[in-house]
């Protein structure tokens, strides 16, 4: 860059040009707006509408339904000791990076990869994973649904063996480890468990597997529709488009009570749970330190990994809600409160898990390993089984219930919004305008997928779509992610984005994360999920379900979905730039000239503070202006409002191969004409 300098006496009216630059565009870092700072998007309507989202969004049932299972399993409290590390290490450098991205952009996980045209494909297979995700999340709602309505009666349905969807199998925990002599006070309920034979089963499981799903034998016989899901599932799809219609300007006010409802509701719920018999049992078991679990890998593998999909990095979701800040917001701050309260949530709904679990197994005397579960068998399972034995449990239950809704509701929302921004920026001319539109076609097709998933057999689509739809692939982008922002585009020169923002570059530590920590972790975390991956399974260990190859195959092009835009929009992007190949690579790692701030102020100030060949090269791409500059070229000092056009006859090389085009220009093509703006 140095030689071409040397060799470009035109480009000295926008060397000196810096200074006028610098001095008129610079403005204090806190400036109040009325009204939307992007015109063209718009955004968040305040700093909370943000924060309520981020947090709704990264606060999801894995943080009630698998963190409490993980900790007990992997040494108590000592499990909290790798799970904050791999917070700090890979966490929050990883939030921190897309919410930067997306601010500093003001673009959602598609059109921002002009950073990097090559890379295209991460964004369209965040867009994808986020895609089936939505569809099969949605059906969790659903269910959750089903529980809020089945709530609202005086005997939760699911408390006794006395319904017509109960079988000779079912029994009530309590009578699991009596003998044949013991007495029972509900001599009806005897008679059922004197015909136990094989396996037994709690109500609760028999109202989810018989009631609920009214499950088949497996993936080969999808039954009927349950129409009753199927009224749930248009419900859960109705009210995401009614939050979602407006985009940010709606579902940000929406979020005020999704996101703080569940947390009034765990703290009611553990007052509750902290005070029944046996509970100080359950949370010995949750939170006493097994400290010789450290010195297993499995343990550090599984904080590594709960992490890495807590945070909700890699999916575009934090991109795109990000994309809508104001220019100037402290993504640091945000960053960092963000993944310590998702991390906060999850230890504090152990706490509420396990000290129901300490009661039921007060209760029942049944061993801890037979109660505890993850996954939808905690929440339609074992939680409500444990609801039915605490007094007025029907209220108990629709809290419950009502909080999981709100908590599937908020994380469906950063997920929908990522697939809606998406496509409305990659093609702003033609859909910026249509987006009510495009946000009821889009929840048309997830509606109308997603009726798979409510057939009686649709549980066994639903665990194919969740075990393979982001395992790998997330790990993947995430790692790319790291490379692109820390290595291709470059650390320092994002650290100067980010400075344009905060008005100061954060910390050396960031930047260490992103080049090396956090993408050696993302690699170790990948190679143990290749090594420890099994086919999807389905059901308990002692009755489980296997699926046959061809099903197996369906979820392996699952995973391969959001994977293969990586190398074809890769190869696109080779095929339509101009010269040798290495000189095609060179040029399409290198940034669009359409890539920085969104905002004009803000791109005049980010304008100025590149090199003389990058200006140059983003001016003439995209018939940008630069302000400080007469009609015959030059420099005028403390002149405001002056602008010029970068024009040259053999435009379109500079853009396609600008290696071998720019010491041209620089040299002799490069003319600047004030009259056209």
């Amino acid at each position: 860059m140095t030689n071409l300098d040397s060799e470009a006496p035109t480009v000295a009216p926008i060397e000196s040009a810096e200074v006028a630059l610098k001095s008129k565009l610079d403005q204090p870092l806190e400036v109040e707006f009325t009204g939307d700072e992007n015109k063209q998007r718009g955004n968040w309507t305040g700093k909370m509408d943000f924060m309520l989202s981020c947090i709704g969004y990264a606060v999801g049932l894995g943080n009630i339904w698998r963190f409490p299972y993980l900790c007990y399993k992997n040494g108590g409290g000592a499990f909290l000791i790798p799970y904050f590390c791999f917070l700090i290490l890979c966490g929050m450098p990883l939030v921190f990076l897309e919410m930067s991205f997306g601010q500093f952009s003001s673009l959602s996980p598609i059109a921002i990869w002009k950073i990097c045209p090559i890379f295209k494909g991460l964004g369209y297979g965040m867009v994808i994973i986020s895609g089936i995700v939505c569809i099969y999340y949605n059906i969790i709602i659903a269910w959750t649904l089903f529980y809020l309505v089945s709530s609202f009666r005086a005997q939760l349905p699911w408390a006794s063996c006395l319904n017509y969807w109960n079988t000779d199998s079912c029994a009530q925990r309590s009578s699991f480890n009596e003998s044949a002599n013991a007495s029972i006070a509900n001599a009806s309920q005897m008679a059922v468990a004197a015909n136990v034979s094989g396996r037994k089963v709690t109500p609760s499981e028999e109202f989810w597997k018989y009631r609920v799903l009214n499950i088949t034998s497996g993936i080969e016989d999808l039954g009927g529709i349950r129409w009753e899901l199927f009224a749930a599932l248009l419900v859960a799809w109705v009210l995401v488009f009614l939050c979602l219609v407006r985009g940010v300007k709606s579902s940000g006010k929406v979020v005020y009570v999704t996101a703080i409802f569940p947390y009034l509701v765990l703290i009611l719920l553990c007052i509750r749970g902290v005070t029944l018999p046996g509970a100080v049992n359950g949370l010995k078991l949750y939170l006493l330190p097994k400290w010789h679990k450290l010195l297993e890998l499995t343990v550090w593998a599984d904080a590594a990994m709960q992490i890495f999909y807590s945070v909700g990095a890699a999916w575009g979701a934090l991109i795109t809600m990000s994309s809508y800040n104001r220019f100037r917001n402290n993504c640091l701050r945000d960053a960092v409160i963000v993944p310590l309260l998702n991390c906060g949530t999850s230890v504090f709904a152990g706490l509420v898990i396990f000290s129901i679990i300490g009661f039921i197994q007060s209760e029942t005397g049944s061993p801890i390993e037979d109660v505890v579960d993850q996954g939808p068998g905690l929440i339609f399972v074992v939680y409500p089984e444990a609801l039915t034995k605490i007094f007025l449990s029907p209220v108990w239950s629709v809290l419950f219930f009502l909080m999981i809704f709100t908590v599937g509701l908020d994380s469906q929302f950063g997920m929908f919004e990522t697939m809606i921004s998406a496509f409305t920026d990659e093609f702003p001319k033609r859909l910026s305008n249509k987006k009510i539109l495009i946000t009821a076609l889009l929840v048309a097709v997830e509606f109308g997928i997603g009726v798979i998933c409510v057939t009686r057999g649709g549980i066994f689509v639903l665990q194919i779509m969740d075990w393979y739809s982001s395992t790998f692939s997330l790990m993947i982008i995430s790692f790319f992610e790291c490379v692109v922002i820390g290595w291709i585009y470059g650390a320092d020169r994002f650290y100067r984005d980010i400075e344009l923002m905060l008005g100061r570059q954060p910390s050396a530590w960031w930047r260490v994360c992103w080049r090396f920590i956090t993408p050696a972790i993302i690699l170790c975390i990948f190679i143990i999920s290749i090594v420890n991956h099994s086919p999807v399974t389905y059901g308990p260990e002692d009755n489980k379900y296997r699926y046959p190859k061809w099903a197996i195959n369906i979820g392996m092009c699952l995973a391969l979905m959001s994977l293969l835009p990586l190398p074809l929009l890769a190869a696109v992007a080779l095929y339509g730039g101009s010269g040798s190949l290495p000189e095609r690579i060179k040029n399409a790692l290198l940034p669009s000239p359409e890539w920085g701030p969104m905002v004009e102020r803000f791109r005049d100030q980010w304008l100025s503070q590149l090199s003389s060949q990058e200006r140059i090269r983003t001016l003439a791409c995209t018939g940008g202006k630069v302000e400080g500059f007469d009609q015959h070229g030059s420099a005028v000092p403390g002149v405001a409002g002056v602008h010029g056009k970068v024009q040259r006859e053999d435009e379109e090389d500079i853009c396609l191969n600008p290696e071998s085009s720019l010491k041209t220009v620089f040299a002799s093509k490069l003319t600047v004409n004030s009259s056209a703006n």
